[in-house]
């Protein structure tokens, strides 16, 4: 059986004042059918490990070295010596602000690996891609060139985010997410096998607010959300749990 995973995208925002968000986040949701994850920028992944209760944790980007001169960045140790069990890697935004390639995330993956963390590898088509009837082509592409040998539905999660959806708050039609949905759970079968391909949580992000997100989660094959915005705020993260527990 697949864990639904509910996940939460801080990106670059809060200081030590948004735990208490956090904190009110674990103390609402009590769920035992669904994980809860919250990724906050790294300088407080630490301090939130003393009020996430049952909310894992997670990094939003590690860097495919274990240490070195790499100044700025994140070493996947360094999250998991911080409290972090889960990493978000090939968010859209890091390869379009930093130019990272599938080549990139396969690389931080096998380091995050390594390191005991858990993988949220994100895919997602342009709107040009999606207009030209490219969709599936680019999703292929993206879950062959950055998901390493040894996948298991233990170390890694899938999301769908569409480019064109993320903060718009524009979505896909629901047949449009069950389309790709459907095509990444056929890829990661035909390549891993049933056995592994059925296990691996695919969730669904980009724009996902607690006013769409029973419909969302009524699709085939989507497992859980990535949620940015709504994320801050424990009143509509915990709306769209509900939701996701109800699914």
């Amino acid at each position: 059986m697949r864990r639904k995973l509910a996940a939460g995208n801080w990106k670059m925002n809060g200081s030590a004042a948004a735990l208490a968000e956090l904190q009110a986040l674990a103390a609402l949701s009590t769920s035992d059918s669904t994980d809860i994850l919250i990724c906050p920028p790294s300088t407080l992944i630490s301090r939130a490990k003393s009020v996430a209760g049952n909310v894992a944790l997670g990094g939003q980007d590690c860097h495919a070295s274990t240490s070195g001169a790499h100044t700025g960045d994140v070493a996947a140790d360094m999250l998991k010596d911080a409290g972090a069990s889960y990493v978000i890697l090939g968010h859209s935004e890091r390869r379009e602000d930093h130019n990272e390639r599938d080549e990139d995330v396969r690389s931080k993956a096998k380091t995050a690996w390594d390191a005991g963390l858990v993988t949220v590898i994100c895919v997602g088509e342009s709107l040009s891609e999606r207009e030209a009837d490219n969709t599936l082509d680019i999703i292929g592409g993206q879950l062959a060139g950055s998901i390493p040998d040894g996948a298991t539905g233990e170390n890694l999660v899938v999301a769908y985010e569409p480019i064109w959806a993320i903060g718009t708050g524009k979505v896909p039609t629901m047949s449009q997410i069950g389309e790709v949905h459907d095509f990444m759970r056929m890829r990661l079968e035909r390549r891993f096998g049933e056995g592994v391909g059925r296990t691996v949580p695919l969730l669904y992000g980009g724009s996902v607010k607690p006013g769409n997100a029973e419909e969302i989660f009524a699709v085939s094959n989507v497992d859980g959300a990535l949620v940015g915005g709504a994320s801050l705020k424990a009143s509509d993260f915990s709306a769209i749990i509900t939701a996701l527990d109800a699914a």
